[in-house]
């Protein structure tokens, strides 16, 4: 088979709607969340995952692999709120085929409890950077092989969402992973859905304590990692 690297440095996304609602990317061949319930596998495996929002602070950092359709940002920012916070969320996500605002508000359709979110983020989908009085969000466009070296902060919490590792190997190699480890704060932890076993050795590899965890729905397992902190040691 033919290195597909070259072709996967970044552009658009490429979409068919599978029952209408639901984006599957023709490159990747793979939909963009749960065919079960999107939303709710977010805040199992994301928000959960991170133990979250027990550890959100003002400032809190959340930095994703894989923006697709928002979907993650628009639960991070429901539960910060629904929560009491105080203060302003950080998200910073690492994308190479963003959608179109068009093409976010279809996907976000699918799931009504987030609509009065998602209309009110309306005006600046497809924007790179925003700030409202409780979301600073950066979206930094192309590979993230390429980009995340470049990246000049630390997350708290980071949210491996790329396309499933069959079908996206590039976005969770080790060189990759072990970027994401330079970039989290002592204590800092991560969460993905998927267990693939090189997933879960390249974190490791970049110095997490590594779990598999029970997975949502139909996956069996996932995978939650925590940056020791040498302080609380």
């Amino acid at each position: 088979m033919q290195d597909q690297t070259p072709e996967r440095r970044g552009g658009v996304a490429d979409l068919d709607w599978r029952e209408g609602e639901i984006p599957v990317s023709r490159l990747f061949d793979d939909p963009y969340f749960s065919l079960e319930n999107g939303l709710a596998e977010t805040a199992y495996v994301f928000l959960a995952g991170n133990d979250l929002p027990a550890r959100f602070r003002d400032g809190f950092h959340v930095a994703e692999l894989g923006f697709g359709t928002g979907l993650n940002l628009l639960a991070a920012l429901r539960l910060w709120r629904e929560t009491g916070q105080a203060g302003r969320l950080h998200f910073t996500t690492f994308e190479a085929y963003p959608m179109t605002a068009g093409e976010m508000r279809r996907a976000h359709a699918a799931f009504p409890e987030i609509t009065a979110l998602s209309d009110e983020l309306a005006p600046v989908w497809g924007q790179e950077a925003f700030d409202l009085p409780d979301l600073s969000f950066r979206m930094i466009r192309g590979d993230a092989r390429e980009t995340l070296p470049a990246w000049q902060a630390r997350a708290d919490a980071w949210f491996l969402d790329g396309f499933a590792p069959a079908k996206n190997p590039e976005l969770w190699e080790e060189g990759l992973m072990a970027q994401v480890g330079a970039h989290t704060v002592p204590g800092g932890t991560a969460a993905t859905y998927t267990a693939a076993g090189f997933v879960r050795r390249g974190l490791q590899a970049a110095g997490f304590d590594v779990v598999r965890a029970p997975g949502y729905g139909r996956k069996r397992h996932m995978t939650r990692a925590v940056l020791p902190d040498p302080s609380h040691g």
